[in-house]
């Protein structure tokens, strides 16, 4: 295992970089998917030896993932519910869902999710499911975006803050169709508190970080202030180690 240069790769320089990259992500999807994909190696890097390690991705990621993974040596191994119908998503190199992985118990050396607990009911089996397929001593790293958060409501943000369904049908009105992501259905209020709970909870994990994922280092103490971090995280980061 790496000895923790993620602290000194998370840095103000790097959040604002990130930040700079979500302003394009419409206009400019390669480079937002690429650098979000780099970034997410990176996270990884500081925790285990990704070179000849097998990498799950449930709810795979867009296409730039698989290339990032790819050139950190890792075999990325990317899970999703069906073919994406998005020019930068990645056609799944396994169909199937969250709550069931077709793989076998402690076969894989890490199992992620990015993005992907916000959009299913119950990202508590999901997660249990991520722990069941890793092997012992393996990494689990789940982030997902906060409900409370400013971008708590994707497309449909900051509106949602007033409701998931009166967000919905604002969108509507404004652009003349449903958003792609609907309260309720395809999009779910996660908390930061629950995800913070349900990994201190689990007997056969070690926690070995739960912090901002896109924040600088020293803001990763939010994530223990109970409201506070509802809004102020936006992005929750687990990083957990299978006994």
């Amino acid at each position: 295992m790496n000895q923790r240069p993620t602290r000194r790769y998370r840095t103000a320089g790097r959040s604002l970089r990130l930040f700079r990259s979500f302003l394009v992500e419409q206009t400019d999807p390669d480079r937002f998917y690429g650098d979000l994909a780099d970034d997410t190696v990176a996270l990884l890097s500081g925790y285990t030896e990704l070179a000849g390690s097998t990498v799950l991705d449930v709810g795979a990621g867009p296409r730039q993932f698989a290339a990032a993974f790819d050139g950190a040596g890792a075999r990325y191994v990317g899970l999703d519910v069906a073919v994406g119908d998005l020019a930068e998503a990645a056609a799944p190199d396994v169909v199937g869902v969250g709550e069931r992985l077709p793989f076998a118990d402690a076969s894989l050396d890490c199992v992620m999710s990015s993005n992907v607990m916000e959009h299913v009911p119950r990202p508590g089996v999901v997660a249990r499911e991520m722990v069941r397929v890793v092997r012992p001593g393996g990494l689990v790293f789940i982030s997902y975006t906060a409900w409370a958060s400013p971008w708590g409501g994707h497309e449909t943000s900051p509106w949602h803050v007033l409701g998931g369904e009166y967000a919905a049908r604002r969108y509507e009105r404004g652009h003349g169709h449903p958003p792609k992501n609907r309260y309720g259905t395809t999009m779910f209020a996660t908390r930061v508190g629950d995800g913070v709970r349900w990994a201190r909870r689990q007997p056969d994990l070690v926690v070995e970080e739960l912090s901002p994922r896109y924040h600088p280092d020293w803001a990763r103490a939010v994530v223990e202030v109970p409201v506070l971090r509802e809004v102020a995280t936006w992005n929750l980061m687990m990083v957990l180690r299978r006994r």
